[in-house]
């Protein structure tokens, strides 16, 4: 049994910092535990990604410290564990696939959200050019029963560079490119997230290679947070 979603909803309960100090231990064994899941996730990701073989759990996983500097929540601590996979790193512009752990709120996933405007420019450009090919690979049968729908913010109106009518203009009014699915708290617990997780990280791999070849060229330093 993983531990981390009773870890998660005492944390959520008792999201100060008396009560992370007092149980320090838990944390730092819950955490061990999550970083050699992700260790493995590295592992079989490698055998799709070469650039992953090089790449340690600790430099994928997020911090669980919040920054409350201009948040209206106070709370210091995120009541969720992450990691994202990306063959840049993780603070990279490039797509990557991405895991979420959370009492109720489970889920794997990929792409890129909300990217900087050079980039969404890039994205467009290709979408503009080779939408069909997007399209395919989002109605591929097993992609497209794992993962129904793009997700994320529209704008309103077409973007100023593409007509209404454009085919595509659906995927050209998305402000991100990203996909997920859910994961019960069942699944958390028996660890059997692992095996699904990796099952959805290579159905989406072809979408994350559309929008890789998208962004290539801003890859090069510019846009990287």
């Amino acid at each position: 049994m993983r531990p981390y979603l009773k870890f998660l909803s005492e944390l959520a309960e008792n999201n100060h910092k008396d009560w992370m100090d007092a149980n320090k231990s838990w944390y730092q064994d819950t955490r061990k535990e999550f970083l050699a899941d992700v260790e493995v996730l590295l592992k079989n990701l490698s055998e799709i990604e070469p650039a992953f073989s090089s790449f340690q759990a600790k430099n994928c996983v997020f911090r669980q410290n919040r920054d409350i500097r201009f948040s209206a929540n106070k709370n210091p601590y995120k009541t969720n564990f992450a990691a994202y996979f990306s063959p840049k790193g993780k603070k990279s512009e490039g797509p990557g696939w991405y895991l979420h752990i959370q009492p109720g709120q489970s889920f794997y996933g990929g792409g890129i959200w909300m990217p900087m405007s050079d980039t969404l420019k890039k994205i467009r450009k290709e979408i503009d050019y080779s939408g069909a090919e997007l399209d395919g690979i989002l109605n591929e049968p097993e992609f497209k029963g794992m993962f129904p729908e793009l997700e994320g913010e529209k704008l309103k109106t077409s973007p100023r560079e593409y007509e209404a009518d454009h085919p595509y203009i659906e995927f050209l009014r998305l402000k991100s490119f990203v996909v997920s699915h859910p994961v019960a708290d069942k699944d958390v617990n028996s660890g059997n997230f692992i095996h699904q997780a990796l099952h959805g990280f290579r159905t989406m791999h072809p979408f994350l290679q559309f929008l890789e070849r998208a962004v290539e060229e801003v890859e090069d330093g510019s846009g990287i947070l």
